[in-house]
């Protein structure tokens, strides 16, 4: 055999170190992966933890904002409410004062026929 033809033996040799080597490049690969990895989980736990923090404030906002519009509808109602009885209030008033005035003009027309009847009478006699 010459220098250039290696042998079976120095073949499966320098197969076996090929082989570790690129075991080596994977290993190393891998733990510098893992890392990354775990880097990349972090964030994402921070991502997830920030996004249920938003959510929650932005829950918080709308339940505010809900309670806060319940409480203006409430003052609203209230209002009208209040219009709506000082509106019967009002005409309840009037329909008396008219009730009393139609009341007062009956007396008086009866009063005044009441005159004009004892005058024909007294003429009469």
């Amino acid at each position: 055999m010459s220098g250039k033809d290696p042998g079976f033996a120095q073949r499966l040799l320098t197969a076996e170190k090929a082989k570790r080597t690129q075991l080596e490049k994977i290993r190393a690969t891998t733990v510098a992966n893992e890392a990354q990895s775990a880097e990349r989980q972090a964030t994402r736990v921070e991502t997830a933890e920030a996004r249920s923090v938003r959510a929650a404030e932005q829950k918080t906002l709308k339940k505010a904002a809900a309670n806060q519009r319940d409480a203006q509808r409430a003052a609203e109602k209230a209002e009208q409410a209040r219009a709506v009885a000082e509106e019967k209030a009002r005409k309840e008033a009037a329909r008396l004062a008219q009730k009393q005035a139609d009341a007062a003009l009956k007396q008086d027309q009866k009063a005044a026929r009441d005159s004009k009847y004892a005058a024909r009478k007294a003429r009469q006699k």
